[in-house]
């Protein structure tokens, strides 16, 4: 149960069904978006519990996104992004099933203008997108471009990459760690520009 609503969130029967050799050798992708991971659901029952208030909130790395209907349940004004056009079809018919309304869109972190295009956001979602350092590479120089005086609000299960991020990003950025029981290893971090 997130925001008082039971979500339905539906994903592909076999993940590694999904894997596509010319994919990996192209840009290394995995279908990882094709998973319901605890740093989302942890992300989810955190955004749940606010009161968006119309807030206009982007998420990072959607997968399913369940974090973006969370968001959208407690009042936000959702965009989903993933760079995966599967996960953005997969999100999109997620909200559908439930009765939410959000956009979808396909966006690279490495080509962030139509999120740049649209900024600042209020709110800046992102559940275990660390799990690659090059990741936290794209999304150092990005975050802080995508809010003035919103937060970014990212699920981290402890992975490796997480520690460093965390550390450079505190350059920039005020950050607060939540606990999470989904996640007992990391935690939901809130970052506010300093």
């Amino acid at each position: 149960m997130i925001a008082g609503r039971d979500l339905v969130i539906a994903r592909p029967a076999d993940a590694e069904g999904l894997l596509d050799e010319h994919a990996f050798e192209h840009e290394e992708f995995l279908p990882y978006w094709a998973e319901l991971w605890p740093s989302a659901l942890a992300l989810a029952r955190f955004v749940g519990g606010r009161a968006l208030k119309g807030a206009r909130t982007v998420e990072l790395g959607c997968g399913l996104g369940l974090p973006s209907l969370a968001a959208a349940v407690a009042g936000g004004r959702v965009t989903a992004t993933d760079w995966a056009p599967d996960s953005i079809k997969m999100t999109a018919e997620n909200a559908r099933r439930n009765g939410i309304e959000i956009e979808a869109l396909t966006v690279s972190w490495t080509d962030p203008e139509p999120l740049l295009a649209r900024a600042p956001w209020d709110l800046v979602l992102a559940s275990d997108v660390l799990y690659e350092t090059r990741n936290g590479e794209a999304l150092l120089p990005l975050l802080p471009r995508l809010i003035d005086r919103g937060e970014i609000w990212l699920a981290d299960p402890g992975r490796v990459a997480a520690g460093p991020f965390l550390e450079r990003a505190e350059q920039a950025f005020s950050v607060d760690r939540r606990r999470a029981a989904e996640i007992p290893q990391g935690g939901v971090y809130r970052l506010r520009k300093r």
